[in-house]
């Protein structure tokens, strides 16, 4: 297998950091393999923002949940969905610009994970490790006003980037003959594949934490869908000018 594939392959999210800075130049080069990820239509509707004063790290660290690594890692970057930048562009163009449409938003939000993918792999690809902070989006209204995010732009999630300090297992991924359909959606093997992966994963958390956690990747979906559902979300986007039209 080609290393680029092996690499993608070893992905593991790294929570514990060395002391050490990554140095400036690989940092500036990261970026800028995430500037050559895909776009629709040549939008790039994301920025990215280089969080470096300590008390604002601090303060997303509570503000995503009390996750010390926001504060502790090497660079701490928040992945903003940004449709302000494009449609001034293209009001000053002469366009007469429609703001707030769902299509935007889809649009800003899949171009800053796009974006974050690419500067992902490439850190990796330097020996650097990873976590991505959905936690950002626990308190969205916060992080923006710490941020000074204007109208049209939102945090997406935020990413710790440093040198790993931990050597954790990959975490095993479903089948891939419950994610691959073939020409049309088919379920009908879903239950099964399952309930093979919770054994699979029931496995790895004992493992992992020597036997202390005893769960499987069911189990820990109930809270995702009952009772931590982020329901501020709507009114925040619209608040935020994507109305969703």
């Amino acid at each position: 297998m080609n290393p680029t594939i092996e690499l993608l392959k070893s992905h593991r999210s790294i929570r514990k950091f060395q002391d050490r800075r990554i140095p400036r130049d690989l940092f500036e080069e990261l970026i800028r393999a995430g500037q050559s990820a895909a776009t629709s239509s040549h939008v790039q509707a994301y920025s990215v923002i280089q969080v470096i004063n300590p008390k604002n790290r601090e303060a997303l660290a509570e503000l995503s949940g009390g996750q010390r690594y926001v504060a502790e890692c090497s660079d701490f970057l928040v992945f903003c969905a940004d449709m302000k930048r494009a449609t001034d562009a293209a009001e000053r163009a002469g366009a007469e610009v429609v703001r707030g449409m769902t299509e935007q938003l889809l649009v800003a939000s899949i171009d800053a994970a796009l974006v974050a993918q690419n500067v992902a792999t490439a850190a990796e690809s330097a020996g650097l490790g990873l976590c991505y902070i959905g936690g950002i989006r626990n308190n969205p209204a916060e992080v923006s006003e710490l941020l000074r995010l204007p109208e049209h732009v939102y945090p997406v999630f935020g990413m710790c980037l440093g040198y790993p300090d931990q050597d954790p297992e990959v975490k095993p991924r479903l089948p891939m003959a419950s994610i691959l359909k073939k020409d049309y959606y088919q379920d009908s093997q879903d239950t099964e594949l399952v309930a093979e992966f919770d054994a699979t994963m029931r496995t790895y958390y004992q493992l992992r934490t020597g036997g202390t956690k005893d769960t499987n990747w069911s189990e820990q979906l109930k809270p995702l869908f009952s009772t931590k559902l982020r329901p501020h979300m709507r009114d925040f986007l619209r608040g935020r000018g994507f109305e969703m039209k």
